[in-house]
């Protein structure tokens, strides 16, 4: 069984059918690059490039960067502000025709590492974390979707996001050392176990990729495990959550 996902992401946007079998993309992924002024209007004809270079006619599924309730953005997040309250699956669909199932970008990814990577089979309250640009999570119970946990948005000194201490573009920007950025992964670990208490948290995205030097520095007590799906997670979840869709 084949269906499509798009990742939204700040810099890009990507897309590939995927076998759900197998959680494999079906075809080579096609980029094109995120709209600068990322408008609504700007990213729907962004979309319909991806949708039209695989002349796919069925429903989609699309990952998309802020909290989604409904179809319908709730929050700015880092995108352009004409998104608040904007029917993102109504705008694709009046555009590209095809029908659309539209959830957070984090959560996502959560639902291919639990199908398909280091969640497969976890039970219990198990949250996955994205270390890019900010800081995505999502939250499963017993393998259920719990939608829209925002664990990059908790504060940190002077009220400010906690992504803005330990996501992967700090450590970057700031040229932390592995051993730094530890420290710091270390206290939002901490943070997340203070808030909810789960029983594992899966950690992807830059911190996936230094994984083999990065954990024997880490000195939090939750139960860690690195991500397996990588960067095709965001498609790959994207794609199971149009299933069902007619």
């Amino acid at each position: 069984m084949q269906l499509f996902g798009i990742d939204v992401g700040g810099s890009g946007i990507k897309g590939a059918p995927v076998d759900l079998e197998t959680g494999e993309l079906a075809a080579e992924r096609f980029r094109v690059e995120t709209p600068r002024p990322a408008t609504p209007e700007a990213m729907a004809q962004a979309v319909k490039k991806l949708v039209d270079h695989f002349n796919w006619k069925g429903p989609i599924g699309v990952g998309f960067p802020t909290i989604v309730a409904n179809g319908q953005c709730r929050s700015q997040s880092n995108l352009h502000k004409d998104w608040v309250n904007v029917h993102i699956d109504e705008l694709f669909k009046k555009v590209c025709g095809n029908d659309f199932k539209v959830i957070n970008d984090a959560d996502a990814a959560g639902l291919a590492e639990m199908e398909y990577g280091a969640g497969k089979g976890e039970g219990g309250l198990v949250v996955t974390v994205t270390l890019g640009t900010g800081i995505g999570s999502g939250v499963f119970y017993n393998g259920e979707l719990i939608p829209n946990f925002e664990f990059g948005h908790l504060r940190y000194k002077k009220h400010k996001p906690v992504e803005k201490y330990a996501a992967d573009s700090i450590r970057k920007k700031k040229k932390l050392r592995l051993v730094e950025w530890a420290e710091r992964l270390d206290y939002f670990f901490d943070y997340v176990n203070r808030v909810c208490s789960p029983d594992l948290i899966i950690v992807g995205g830059g911190a996936s990729k230094k994984w083999a030097e990065l954990e024997p520095m880490l000195n939090t007590n939750v139960n860690l495990k690195v991500a397996e799906t990588r960067n095709e997670a965001g498609i790959i979840g994207a794609a199971m959550a149009s299933k069902g869709m007619k």
